[in-house]
């Protein structure tokens, strides 16, 4: 069994949640996490007797995706394991690493998007980059009124990942999907419900309830209808490429990883300050 140090899974009657929980990192993911994350969600979205899942981060923080610290250290031997053959070491650049994250992120998408129930992401403070990509791949998103959204990936010269080019612009169109792209501006809760990004935004201090009262209000419905309403309005929305589009966004991060421009970004990343792209 895998012990879960930073992902936890609770029950509310028929309501699953799953709550990243490493503050110590600002809720971003090792290799490690990302795995916990994953089983949490496989857990969940095929218990039968789980009717909603909740997806949540800890208060003031959601998710900020893939942890640039660990990348920076070049991942964990162990951790390449699962997905290097030969239990060789990441070599030349930083896509490696990217790469043992993102196949379990990246899986954890695949099973919301498959999950034959509502999955709802619970917002409280910063979604950024790869937790901007997670939550909008859920079915609902409750954002408290002091939660963020940024696509951030492009201040350390990233291409984007966790599903975040696809759901853009079927969620927003194709316009304000490349402006959140290019010009990277940070969303408060109200822009982000305007754009259409988000379901509904709640009062900090009455968060909790707000969403704990939504999925059981859910949980109290026709689920197995809602399961086969909710594949064929994704499948109508081309959901069903989401797995091999999932497959070009790693397949080009890793190459991006690896050049010049994510080298410059990181450091500046660690550096606390902004990064000179040379756009290699």
């Amino acid at each position: 069994m895998l012990s879960a140090d930073h992902v936890r899974v609770s029950r509310d009657d028929a309501v699953g949640v799953i709550t990243i929980n490493r503050r110590e990192r600002f809720n971003s993911l090792d290799a490690r996490a990302a795995q916990e994350l994953r089983h949490a969600g496989l857990q969940l979205a095929r218990d039968e007797t789980v009717r909603v899942v909740v997806l949540q981060g800890l208060p003031g923080v959601f998710c900020t995706g893939a942890d640039l610290k660990y990348i920076d250290a070049g991942g964990d031997p162990d951790d390449l394991r699962y997905l290097t053959p030969g239990a060789r070491t990441a070599s030349g650049g930083h896509g490696e690493i990217f790469k043992q994250i993102l196949e379990y992120l990246h899986s954890t998408i695949s099973e919301i998007e498959r999950a034959p129930k509502p999955v709802v992401a619970a917002v409280d403070g910063v979604a950024a980059a790869g937790g901007f990509g997670i939550a909008m791949a859920c079915d609902l998103v409750i954002a408290s009124e002091r939660a963020s959204f940024e696509w951030a990936y492009g201040k350390t010269g990233l291409s984007g990942a966790e599903s975040a080019t696809f759901f853009l612009p079927r969620l927003i169109g194709l316009r304000r999907a490349l402006e959140l792209v290019l010009l990277n501006p940070r969303l408060d809760a109200s822009s982000a419900l305007a754009m259409g990004l988000v379901t509904a935004v709640h009062p900090t201090e009455r968060f909790d309830a707000e969403v704990l009262g939504l999925a059981h209000r859910l949980a109290a419905g026709p689920t197995r209808a809602y399961g086969v309403a909710k594949r064929l309005i994704r499948q109508a929305a081309g959901g069903d490429r989401l797995d091999a589009h999932l497959d070009q966004e790693l397949e080009h991060l890793v190459r991006i990883a690896d050049g010049s421009d994510f080298a410059a970004g990181l450091e500046g990343f660690l550096a606390k300050r902004s990064a000179r792209f040379a756009g290699k």
